[in-house]
């Protein structure tokens, strides 16, 4: 481990000038622009295991991990082998392959309920495949979200509250439409009873209710004790579809993902990041009765010409083989080690700091109470988790830029990675206390 100082960024900044010219904000996402934390981003030129290089030739420790599909670390010899032999075979064939049959039985023989499995290119179109498909299941129109989980950028998941959790959704984005709005339904995550009240005020309209079971875009927020179950027991109450999205937590909380986790069973799963090993893949996946209404078996359509295209399912299948039981148990360690040092960094200064970890998803917020929702995570120091983010970096530690999202841990971050990390943050507290 080699984390460097950041002597220069001239080449990062040349670079970030000629992408403003070229790409909406400079940017092919929003959150990589910096705009949460200020200041410019660095533009990257290699990575390998856990550590990022960027465009000038410094070294970060990576927390990001390509927002979570890197749960091996970067370049992986055996990723990086299967995805070059795939690619000597051609990128895409626009038709069935065989390497597609060898991932859907690896995510069904891993995913509790799973009989029928679909490959996509994105967890945004795998979210907007399953609700689509909950809808056509049941006939119904309405969903329940939750404010503050992240679905991707559909238009019926940019939705707001309106003025309560319980009236109609607002759109959240120009584009969106009311009408797309009015089929979004709303409730505060952790809240069992609000979601109890959508039910009761639409018994026969709601097709589906999706959410992260850990949710991991207001920082790692997990859920409450009873509510991840009380809300299983309510959509088979009143004949809804629970959806898991675990886009960002499956197949790396556990072999199965957030289902063997918590020991609860989703009707539906959609699937990303990990799945792909850092390739464009996504999935959704369930019951047989279900995933057997979609085209061409049945007549919800759903289409797509890369989808389960031979380099992308050749890196998603070395990487789902390479994931043992042991991994986790690794994955388990790491995160318990950081976060016990960090909590003990934080006790040596008496700062308010929130340390929330499931598994290898972790975060750090400022903040005087844990973090249950959006209402709470909005509450925290959201400037000092700001200067944080750029001390870190000056150290050689890269962070999501934002104090909204959770730090991904791999199998190639090692007892140095953390020691640093854990020693940066109690510099940074002192610091900061004493300014």
């Amino acid at each position: 481990m080699k984390p460097t100082p950041a002597r220069s960024r001239v080449q990062s900044q040349s670079l970030f000038a000629q992408a403003r010219q070229l790409m909406p904000g400079g940017v092919n996402s929003p959150v990589r622009a910096f705009r949460s934390v200020g200041g410019e981003p660095l533009f990257f030129a290699h990575a390998r295991g856990a550590e990022l290089t960027d465009v000038d030739g410094n070294v970060y420790i990576d927390y990001i991990g390509s927002w979570g599909p890197m749960i091996l670390g970067h370049a992986h010899p055996e990723v990086v082998a299967a995805v070059q032999q795939a690619a000597t075979r051609s990128a895409s064939f626009g038709a069935p392959n065989a390497t597609e049959i060898a991932v859907a039985q690896e995510v069904l023989a891993r995913v509790p309920g799973a009989e029928r499995v679909r490959m996509v290119n994105s967890g945004t179109e795998a979210c907007m495949s399953a609700v689509r498909l909950a809808r056509g299941f049941t006939g119904r129109a309405r969903f329940i979200k939750f404010t503050g989980c992240y679905h991707g950028h559909a238009d019926s998941f940019l939705i707001k509250a309106g003025s309560g959790a319980l009236t109609f959704g607002q759109p959240d984005s120009p584009g969106v439409t009311p009408g797309t709005a009015q089929d979004t339904l709303l409730a505060p995550y952790n809240d069992l009873g609000a979601v109890e009240e959508l039910f009761a005020r639409y018994p026969e309209d709601i097709a589906a209710l999706i959410i992260e079971p850990v949710a991991g875009n207001m920082g790692c927020i997990p859920p409450l004790p009873g509510f991840i179950e009380g809300i299983r027991a309510l959509c088979t109450r009143y004949g809804a579809l629970l959806i898991f999205d675990e886009v960002m937590t499956g197949f790396r909380l556990a072999r199965g993902g957030a289902q063997e986790y918590l020991g609860i069973t989703a009707d539906l799963v959609t699937l990303g990041k990990v799945i792909g090993g850092g390739m464009p893949v996504g999935a959704y996946a369930g019951r047989a009765e279900i995933m057997d209404k979609v085209s061409p078996a049945g007549p919800v359509y759903q289409a797509g010409t890369l989808s389960g295209n031979p380099v992308a399912m050749a890196s998603g299948l070395a990487q789902l083989q390479l994931l043992t039981p042991e991994v986790y148990g690794q994955l388990e360690t790491l995160g318990r080690e950081l976060e016990a040092g960090l909590r003990q960094a934080a006790a040596q200064v008496g700062a308010q700091v929130q340390i929330q970890r499931v598994g290898s998803m972790i975060s750090i917020h400022f903040s005087d109470q844990p973090l249950t929702g959006l209402e709470s995570a909005q509450q925290q120091d959201v400037a000092r988790f700001n200067r944080m983010f750029h001390y870190f970096l000056d150290r050689g530690i890269y962070l999501p830029p934002s104090a909204y999202e959770t730090w991904f841990l791999s199998t190639a971050h090692t007892d140095a990675h953390l020691r640093h990390t854990i020693d940066t943050f109690g510099q940074f507290l002192a610091r900061d206390t004493e300014d």
